[in-house]
């Protein structure tokens, strides 16, 4: 005996109607534990997160080399810029 489409669709969605009722009682459940520990131990939600984790800030970094008809400075970092393309960098040296 084989199962028309139609009745194959209406037990889809009988399942998920039942996949939905279990997790949203899972997840009840599982909210109770969570709220029962976190009572006995007098934990917050701060405690759960950690220590923040503290970034320092960049320090800049001088510029090495200047451009000095256009006063243009580059850290000698990264992508040269164009004032510097095709000459000799060492003429360009912040000293």
């Amino acid at each position: 005996m084989t199962t028309s489409y139609a009745e194959l669709k209406a037990q889809i969605a009988e399942l998920e109607k039942q996949a939905s009722q279990a997790r949203e009682a899972e997840i009840a459940n599982a909210k109770n534990q969570i709220r029962e520990i976190m009572q006995a131990y007098s934990l917050t939600i701060a405690d759960l997160a950690g220590p923040a984790k503290v970034s320092k800030p960049r320090k800049a970094v001088p510029a090495k080399y200047r451009d000095t008809s256009t006063g243009e400075e580059w850290t000698g970092r990264g992508r040269a810029p164009k004032w510097l393309d095709g000459k000799n960098r060492a003429d360009y040296l912040i000293k």
